[in-house]
């Protein structure tokens, strides 16, 4: 392995991180923000937990999918259609002006984000195939995943106190879309290979 496959393999464990964080931080940012969101949008007490439970149910929902998919179609493609998916929605929850627009748009953001985190471990261990490599590149990834909930928590408060709620939405897709940029710079294409090989059969 040559030196500048080795440093790109490490370029696309950041962007892996990065799209893992934005992923975590979302949940805890919004949380945060719930009380202005009501008085915004009008939400009652029970409305609003929909703002958190459209984005968990399909989150949950499609993880299984989602690594499936990754199987079939490809680690890489599947992460850069999550990413995208999610960033798209970001813009649309910070662009949100009614309640059933914002739980709509915070569905589709679970959706995208259940796709990138089903198969940003199997792009991990396509990337570093030496056990102490693919050690310390799980260590780093799930530090920064545990770390996303702490950030969240402040960034949350600093821009809702600041400016206003609608700019959570916007800091987590400017971040995404960064993510994206890089992810299809680095992440070499060996890593969009389907694990069994049955995109090659299906062309």
């Amino acid at each position: 392995m040559t030196i500048a496959d080795n440093r790109t393999r490490w370029l696309a464990l950041i962007v892996l991180c990065l799209g893992s964080l934005m992923i975590v931080l979302d949940v805890t940012i919004v949380n945060v923000a719930l009380p202005s969101i009501r008085e915004d949008l009008g939400f009652s007490e029970t409305s609003l937990a929909w703002v958190v439970n459209a984005y968990l149910l399909t989150y949950g929902g499609f993880l299984l999918l989602g690594g499936r998919l990754g199987d079939l179609f490809g680690h890489r493609r599947l992460f850069l259609a999550g990413i995208t998916l999610f960033t798209l929605a970001s813009l649309a929850c910070g662009l949100a002006t009614t309640q059933g627009f914002l739980i709509a748009a915070r569905a589709v953001q679970g959706l995208g984000g259940a796709t990138a985190s089903a198969v940003a471990l199997g792009l991990m261990m396509t990337l570093f195939t030496e056990p102490a490599e693919r050690a310390k590149a799980m260590g780093v990834f799930g530090f920064v995943a545990a770390g996303g909930g702490s950030i969240g928590v402040l960034l949350g408060g600093v821009l809702t106190n600041s400016l206003d709620w609608h700019w959570i939405s916007s800091s987590t897709s400017r971040s995404a879309r960064s993510s994206t940029c890089f992810r299809c710079a680095c992440c070499p294409p060996r890593a969009d290979r389907p694990a069994d090989g049955s995109m090659s059969r299906a062309r």
